[in-house]
């Protein structure tokens, strides 16, 4: 009998089965996986003052989370976040960064940041939570 569990996080183990799991089926498809996690945190005088997640894998780099303390926002540390991914990721055979955001979010910000919208999913009964899906090429 199939049993399915909720977690609210995955842990270690589970973290890397996902990463061989994706390396094994691109393999059995002669595509390069290239799966990997990443964090980037950034503190002001030994602070928390945000942080940037994801992973990579295939030929991109996908951010998942940007979350910037609320006292640390229009002091440019999203962008310099910004910035370490694209800085540790180019050169590495990447071809882009994708990211989504809702519209009470930022994607104005991301526009700033060099991204270009690919597409929006608006949401007619609740605007705020329109969604745009964002992309950046590497040069």
């Amino acid at each position: 009998m199939l049993k399915i569990d909720y977690r609210e996080y995955a842990d270690e183990e589970t973290e890397k089965m996902i990463g061989v799991e994706f390396t094994k089926f691109a393999d059995k498809n002669n595509i390069e996986c290239n799966y990997v996690p990443f964090c980037f945190i950034a503190k002001k005088d030994e602070e928390f003052a945000g942080i940037i997640t994801g992973h990579s894998y295939y030929k991109e780099v996908k951010i998942i989370d940007l979350i910037i303390l609320e006292q640390y926002r229009g002091k440019h540390i999203g962008s310099r976040l910004i910035q370490a991914v694209e800085d540790y990721f180019k050169g590495k055979g990447f071809e882009n960064i994708n990211l989504s955001t809702y519209e009470f979010q930022a994607p104005d910000f991301y526009k700033k940041c060099g991204f270009q919208v690919e597409f929006i999913r608006k949401n007619i009964n609740a605007p705020k939570l329109t969604k745009y899906f964002f992309i950046k090429f590497f040069d």
